[in-house]
């Protein structure tokens, strides 16, 4: 299934996308796509329905964050190959994790806002993995089966903020609106091999980032129980898992996002975003 949330922002519904890309509404079968909502049996009551039942919702409805009240938002660092080499670092010896503030979701389609102050505002396009059920000290043998399903992320960081304001790299991930999910939360059956996706980002029309995720160092099951020994992971949980070679850091000169600009990015059988770039708003 691709599960999804519409309508106003903050007053989101659940729904799927049907076979033949129609937007259906769920919300008649559970008040939210959440983690409260997101274990194997609920995804299979689901997927039961015949979606041609459901109420149709306009195309040009606004979409929502694929996930509601997410707890984490944990984001691995430098987790593939290509883009280490691309940034001049080495290949961590154990991921490197670090947070994005849930105050930074929103929607696939919304705008992102340059903070105050940033002159290096960047791009990161990446494979997110929803947790469907607690997960405490797993294995990577039996870690796929607390994976409720996979969505588009778009990692935007500021790089300054990130690596030359001292401390963590936080500070320059969790800016409002530096965390679009979706459009949809794809569940397991659909996707093949998660660790065989083309993902791409362009930005103006010109292709920046252009990868796959075969070239990750540290794959969804590892990370999966890696995490755990250090959190419990909950339901509704997002893992966001590094990004290909290609962010506006790495490129010769640098190239940083400026209000006016477009992105569109996609990962294979995930969807695409499309986000405009503007200006915090004065006061």
């Amino acid at each position: 299934m691709k599960l999804l949330r519409f309508g106003p922002r903050g007053h989101e519904k659940p729904g799927l996308l049907d076979a033949g890309g129609v937007i259906r509404d769920l919300s008649a079968h559970l008040p939210d796509l959440d983690g409260r909502h997101l274990d194997r049996e609920t995804l299979a009551r689901l997927a039961e329905l015949d979606p041609s039942r459901l109420p149709e919702v306009p195309a040009d409805t606004h979409l929502g964050p694929c996930v509601g009240r997410v707890g984490k938002f944990i984001c691995i660092g430098l987790n593939y190959s290509d883009h280490a080499a691309e940034t001049g670092a080495e290949v961590p010896p154990e991921p490197v994790v670090f947070n994005k503030w849930t105050s930074a979701i929103c929607g696939p389609n919304d705008d992102v806002i340059i903070p105050r102050d940033s002159t290096k505002t960047d791009w990161e396009v990446e494979l997110g993995v929803v947790i469907g059920k607690e997960a405490r000290y797993v294995s990577e043998a039996v870690a796929m089966d607390f994976v409720a399903g996979y969505c588009v992320v778009n990692d935007v960081s500021e790089r300054e903020f990130q690596l030359h304001r001292s401390g963590s790299w936080d500070k320059g991930k969790g800016c409002d609106t530096f965390g679009p999910l979706g459009p949809w939360l794809v569940t397991p059956d659909e996707i093949t091999d998660p660790h065989a996706l083309d993902l791409w980002l362009e930005v103006d029309g010109q292709r920046y980032q252009d990868g796959n995720t075969r070239t990750m160092v540290y794959q969804i099951p590892f990370l999966i129980s890696y995490l755990s020994r250090f959190m419990s992971l909950q339901p509704g949980d997002v893992i966001s898992t590094g990004t290909p070679p290609g962010v506006g850091m790495g490129q010769q000169p640098p190239t940083y996002l400026k209000p006016g600009q477009h992105m569109r990015l996609g990962i294979e059988g995930l969807g695409e975003q499309h986000q405009a770039v503007v200006a915090e708003p004065s006061r």
